[in-house]
């Protein structure tokens, strides 16, 4: 039995994929300790694992109710002033943790486990949850502020990405992650999101080569080990009125904007619009599933009536969506596998960080389309009878239920890649680490 001290930071579309490698590893034999904000203790403790917070559940909270965090302009700096008065106490956290029979496992943002690494030498894996912070001048990844056109030649593109990192990430980051270094004796990081964070042992990539083929800028060893398809169903109770709404009419199309701060009220007219324009009926989850008021029950009561529409906080998407014909969502990749997997067609609504790669990656593997401007109940409609009418996003769709169906589990492959790094693991192997971290992610990108 190995330690696996594993590193999730950022919202459910960060954590809930490391709950579902860590229920493979802890399947396998093995001890998690899973670091992550507070809010997502209970999911911890519920798969069994060792909880140990990162920051207090306030910060967090405050955190996500920032709209500056929500705002492609903003969100990047918003976000590292959160995470950076972190890193020392985390780090120091990991250090106590460790053993010699230890691997570390984090997410994009989890440096101190990097540090870790580059300090003491502690086996570590890097995570990629989606391919848009894997920096690559061959595909520049899709963002409203920063993105370079890809048909440009690679000698214009790789100086441009370089200017990025230096001037956009570097600029924020650099002062107090190499304040940090400084503290520990360790020379300045440079290159922070291009080559610094990503583990010298093993970057993990939690997608398959048919969402985003490798390229060759991008950091080695690594393996895609495809979606972990893991979604937190246990502590689910029976919904009856959901299941009747289900067996009532022609099967629904599914609203979410996942963890994203937006004008609930908005966005929940904006969809009751475009379902009353197209006919169609609708599943609204959001944090807003209460009215708040008497006038918006009696709205809420006759959409019911009328069985348009039925809202609910939350409704585990991995048994929800199968029942359902649509998705629109806000383009966190594991929403979106998770469509994939159900075979549906996809609206993709991105608002901020990731989002906006993501959506772009569903309209290109031909299940989706992508809405970028402020949600508008007619562009919504029309994007609808878009998807829902179109033979070719239909065929393509099933396609890809039938490839996921049919390929390994994400979240499997992935701890067997893990367990390469493992130290009595590495010592039985009789292959270096790059060829034997190889061979236990061999046959699972697709």
């Amino acid at each position: 039995m190995t330690k696996v001290i594993i590193t999730a930071i950022g919202s459910a579309g960060d954590v809930h994929p490391l709950l579902g490698i860590g229920a493979a590893l802890a399947a396998r034999g093995h001890e998690i300790v899973f670091c992550t904000h507070p809010p997502f203790a209970e999911a911890v403790t519920r798969q069994g694992f060792a909880f140990v917070p990162i920051g207090t559940a306030a910060e967090y909270e405050a955190a996500m109710a920032n709209p500056a965090l929500w705002h492609p302009r903003t969100s990047f700096r918003t976000l590292w002033a959160v995470i950076a008065p972190t890193l020392r106490p985390h780090f120091d956290t990991l250090a106590a943790l460790v053993d010699n029979d230890t691997v570390l496992v984090g997410t994009l943002w989890a440096f101190s486990a990097r540090l870790m690494q580059e300090l003491y030498r502690v086996p570590f894996v890097s995570v990629q949850v989606s391919p848009s912070t894997l920096l690559s001048a061959h595909a520049p990844p899709t963002h409203p502020r920063l993105t370079i056109p890809r048909g440009l030649p690679l000698a214009i593109k790789a100086p441009l990405l370089r200017l990025i990192e230096r001037q956009a990430l570097d600029k924020v980051c650099g002062p107090a992650l190499n304040a940090l270094r400084a503290e520990l004796a360790l020379a300045p990081a440079r290159r922070i999101f291009g080559q610094w964070l990503h583990s010298t042992e093993g970057v993990l990539c939690l997608f398959p080569e048919w969402f985003a083929q490798a390229q060759p800028d991008w950091p080695e060893p690594r393996c895609l080990s495809g979606f972990p398809l893991f979604n937190d169903t246990s502590a689910h109770a029976s919904d009856p009125q959901l299941d009747a709404f289900l067996a009532s009419g022609e099967r629904p199309v599914v609203f979410t904007a996942g963890s994203t701060l937006i004008d609930h009220d908005r966005y929940a007219n904006a969809v009751n619009a475009a379902l009353m324009e197209s006919g169609l009926r609708g599943i609204l989850l959001t944090p807003d599933a209460l009215p708040a008021d008497a006038a918006a029950a009696q709205a809420d009561l006759r959409a019911h009536a009328r069985g348009v529409l039925l809202k609910r906080r939350y409704v585990p998407l991995q048994k929800l969506l199968p029942r359902c014909r649509a998705l629109v969502h806000h383009g966190g990749i594991g929403t979106a596998a998770l469509a994939y997997a159900a075979g549906i067609p996809q609206v993709v609504t991105p608002f901020a960080h990731d989002q906006f790669d993501n959506a772009q990656r569903v309209v290109v593997s031909g299940c989706g389309v992508r809405l970028d401007r402020p949600l508008q109940p007619h562009a919504l409609a029309r994007a609808l009878k878009d998807v829902l009418g179109s033979p070719a996003i239909a065929t393509q769709c099933g396609r890809m239920h039938d490839r996921l169906a049919s390929s390994p589990d994400g979240g499997e492959a992935a701890a067997r890649y893990i367990e390469g790094l493992m130290p009595t693991g590495v010592r039985t192997q009789t292959v270096g680490n790059t060829s034997s971290l190889a061979l236990a992610c061999s046959g699972h990108s697709a």
